[in-house]
């Protein structure tokens, strides 16, 4: 069964633990589109090698992954149009590969510019996840200041673009911006 597909750009943010992910491959799940599952994360370490297997193995063996810790503009413009739902999890660590792993020439406020770019010109349906990080005190060290700044910055601005922005805390997704969902 097909189900009507939103078409746009969809941000997706909540806490870690929150289910913002699991909503997030329901709604690419239930779009009747083809999903391609855009992995921001690098295997650093052993547990987050581990927890990256896990995801893979929890998610629809038909999607299709794209691993991508930088490019994700050049990962939109390629991949997006009005058959495909990118799921694109998540920008958190995103900004995190571009702030504390640099690779390259290119600054985050460059790669910043190019993915808004990229979202705004892009024709199929977009989720982007992403935790929300600015709800607590301000940070004691400039480096965590930055990233909390950076981060709601960039939500900020991809929420201005978005056609439906939703927040998820415990599980429950609570719609700020757009149509509301239908039941999952």
């Amino acid at each position: 069964m097909h189900v009507h597909s939103l078409l746009g750009t969809e941000l997706i943010l909540g806490g870690a633990r929150s289910g913002k992910s699991s909503l997030a491959e329901q709604l690419a799940d239930q779009s009747g589109l083809v999903v391609k599952f855009v992995a921001t994360a690098s295997a650093c370490d052993n547990e987050m090698a581990e927890r990256i297997l896990r995801h893979q193995q929890q998610r629809p063996s038909q999607w299709v992954l794209i691993e991508e810790p930088y490019d994700l503009a050049n990962i939109i413009r390629e991949h997006s149009n009005n058959q495909t739902c990118l799921l694109i999890d998540c920008l958190t660590l995103w900004l995190n590969n571009y702030l504390f792993q640099p690779i390259g020439n290119q600054s985050w406020k460059q790669a910043k510019a190019d993915f808004l770019q990229a979202i705004s010109e892009a024709e199929g349906r977009i989720i982007l996840v992403s935790n929300e990080v600015g709800q607590g005190i301000v940070p004691l060290g400039e480096v965590s200041r930055r990233f909390v700044d950076e981060s709601g910055w960039l939500h900020q601005e991809i929420a201005k673009q978005s056609v439906r922005v939703i927040f998820v805390t415990a599980g429950i997704p609570q719609v700020l911006k757009g149509p509301t969902l239908s039941v999952l």
